[in-house]
């Protein structure tokens, strides 16, 4: 540990640590724009400077040294902070209004804590792409991109697509698809950690909400939603809920409120996708050993990514559907049978945290199991809550509502599926009873929990030793596919048996 004094309070922190940490630490955070907790420092944006010695430095990079005088106020940092922000809103839409990212935008958050009333710079236009809208999941819009790198990091370091890049030099630099191509026609798996990181409204998820009103609107359509297991948990922050908040309850009857004649649970879907898979496990154990390993296939992002960077291995997929296209399909087929309701007429919505989701419900025709689309539109957790908030419904004042019969009830299999290592879980518990016709020793299997970006481990089935490979974050997949391919082209035995992939870290 080393001594730093912030604003002449000292403070303890570990050797290197950087000087942005260490004033927070002290009780003195220092404002910020390109830096994030999960990134690395930048240095992009200029808006982080403190006084160090009487010389102004970006704290966001800069290491703390044994004795270290910080300043974080005066008159002096204070003009630059608002200096480095004007520059930046000097060549940035002047629409606050109108932006999706209003209300929750870090360069509107900024400016307002600096107190910028007035603009000193004149309005400078860059020469950029129009907005880029042919994907089905992500926006591009550059002329809102403030060049702090977070994207293209996202992209290219952690998740290994390299689907983004910054186009042109100097003033005119932006980020864009690599090779100035469409979104759609690039690597992007539509994971949206591109979207997830952004501070403005350069990259965000696709707005789905116009074709929902005009649905909510039609006599002859019947509304059908389903939501996925985090949206129950994520909601609530949107109307002031602590974080985590369980409003499950509330949100059933909000999608009622909203318009919705019929609530279920992407959380049966899971289920069925677990009895699936695990029935597919064992058929391989039993049958065809030769054939290992299974990989899973509810993440579409995922699924997007090995057809597109490792598609030699398309042949061990999982042939479940994702759990949300599962319910989709029991909708049009088993349900609207028993309700006498023509599947034309029904139009369901499926409410997602996932930004990919709404790619996979655009895939091939010969995916559809009734010959119409599984699942009609979907939509993010935030575009439900804007939409719950246009028609002024608040989450505060509802009633706790229940999912509808029979395709809103699960078990704890289902809920747990939207955590990395949860699929794995539920699918290895389910196959070992169905395999052995007795429930798995202990039912908590460790070694698939917390947020490693690889787990490995084993389990005994029948006498065998059967090995699993988990992982999340597309940054850590290529090298349990390479150990894969390796055995395969060896003729040796694979590395695992069962596989879990998630795109996004975490789950």
């Amino acid at each position: 540990m080393i001594t730093v004094f912030v604003n002449g309070k000292a403070t303890k922190v570990l050797k290197n640590t950087k000087v942005l940490h260490a004033c927070t630490k002290a009780g003195y955070p220092v404002p910020h724009l390109c830096y994030h907790e999960d990134l690395p420092a930048f240095g992009n944006c200029g808006v982080c400077m403190v006084e160090i010695n009487g010389r102004a430095v970006r704290a966001c990079s800069t290491p703390c040294e044994e004795g270290m005088q910080i300043k974080t106020t005066g008159k002096k940092l204070l003009d630059l902070r608002r200096e480095a922000v004007e520059i930046i809103l000097s060549n940035h839409p002047n629409n606050c209004p109108e932006c999706i990212k209003n209300g929750r935008c870090e360069l509107q958050d900024l400016a307002q804590e600096l107190a910028i009333r007035h603009m000193h710079l004149k309005k400078v236009k860059r020469k950029y792409k129009g907005r880029d809208e042919s994907s089905p999941s992500i926006t591009l819009d550059p002329s809102y991109c403030i060049n702090c790198g977070r994207c293209t990091y996202v992209c290219n370091e952690i998740q290994d697509v390299h689907a983004l890049q910054s186009s042109d030099r100097g003033f005119e630099t932006y980020v864009g698809p690599t090779f100035e191509r469409p979104l759609e026609t690039s690597e992007c798996v539509k994971c949206g950690q591109c979207s997830a990181y952004c501070p403005v409204a350069a990259i965000y998820e696709c707005d789905d909400s116009d074709p929902l009103w005009a649905a909510l609107d039609n006599p002859d359509l019947v509304l059908v939603a389903q939501e996925a297991p985090a949206v129950r948990v994520a909601l609530g922050e949107e109307f002031g809920y602590k974080p985590g908040t369980n409003v499950k309850g509330k949100m059933y009857t909000a999608l009622r409120e909203l318009g919705f004649k019929y609530v279920f649970d992407t959380n049966f879907g899971a289920d069925l996708t677990i009895m699936e898979e695990a029935s597919e496990f064992v058929h391989l154990f039993k049958e065809h050993p030769e054939k290992f390993p299974l990989i899973t296939t509810c993440c579409p992002s995922w699924v997007d990514y090995l057809e597109k960077f490792h598609s030699d291995l398309i042949p061990q997929f999982s042939s479940s559907k994702s759990p949300h296209q599962m319910v989709g399909t029991m909708v049009k087929t088993y349900w609207a049978q028993k309700m006498g309701i023509d599947p034309d007429n029904i139009f369901l919505v499926s409410v997602m945290p996932c930004t990919a989701k709404k790619y996979e419900i655009e895939r091939m025709e010969d995916m559809y199991a009734s010959g119409l689309k599984d699942v009609d539109l979907t939509i993010t957790t935030r575009e439900l809550a804007r939409m719950l908030k246009t028609r002024g419904i608040d989450l505060a004042r509802l009633e706790e509502g229940e999912a509808d019969n029979p395709l809103g009830e699960y078990s704890g299999a289902g809920t747990i599926f939207g955590a990395t290592g949860g699929v794995m879980e539920a699918a290895l518990r389910t196959a070992y009873y169905l395999a052995t016709g007795e429930e798995l020793p202990d039912p908590k299997i460790d070694f698939v929990r917390g947020a490693k970006g690889i787990k490995k481990g084993k389990i005994n089935l029948l006498g065998t030793e059967i090995r699993i490979g988990v992982a999340s974050g597309l940054g850590n997949v290529s090298k349990l596919m390479n150990e894969i391919r390796e055995a395969k082209m060896a003729g040796k035995e694979p590395p695992y048996h069962f596989v879990e992939v998630m795109a996004c870290t975490g789950g």
